[in-house]
């Protein structure tokens, strides 16, 4: 009886799919700007790495772009490609800069898994760079999208006259 019971657990145990098991067929994007690690890490800061390279999160409300409301565009930091203007951007009242819409083209999305569900993740088109996360949370009144962005993503470059 306990040989059958061990040969069943066994079978069980391994014939189980696990995500370890799985391949990953999909091809991985191409981008116009490639880096090593070795080379991102001489050109971002650590915080800037962690977030843009290793798909981190900043603290909420630690961005000093979370209150900015100056004229102008958020540019990548990685790649200083423009990703949101000034007028797209809200107070979400979540503690990160906050967009209704993207500069069309330049913002790539994809799946985020880590937390056990999806979420729609939000990267640079030019270079990979994470950059926050979509929601469908945003004002009803324009897209009725957030984009959720982490400061330390990007790079503000004010409007000159």
């Amino acid at each position: 009886m306990k040989r059958t019971l061990f040969l069943c657990l066994s079978i069980l145990l391994f014939s189980c799919n696990t995500n370890a098991q799985k391949v990953n067929t999909t091809p991985e994007k191409k981008y116009t700007i490639s880096k090593t690690d070795a080379e991102w890490k001489l050109i971002l800061s650590p915080e800037q790495y962690y977030i843009l390279r290793q798909a981190g999160t900043e603290r909420a409300f630690s961005s000093p772009l979370n209150k900015n409301d100056a004229i102008g565009t958020y540019h990548c930091a990685a790649c200083n490609t423009p990703l949101f203007k000034s007028e797209y951007k809200y107070d979400s009242g979540s503690g990160w800069p906050s967009f209704d819409r993207e500069i069309k083209g330049n913002v790539a999305y994809g799946s985020d898994t880590n937390l056990g569900y999806s979420r729609d993740e939000e990267h640079c088109a030019t270079c990979g760079g994470h950059l926050g996360h979509l929601f469908n949370d945003g004002p009803s009144d324009t897209t009725g999208k957030r984009h959720c962005i982490n400061g330390d993503a990007l790079i503000f470059v004010p409007k000159t006259n």
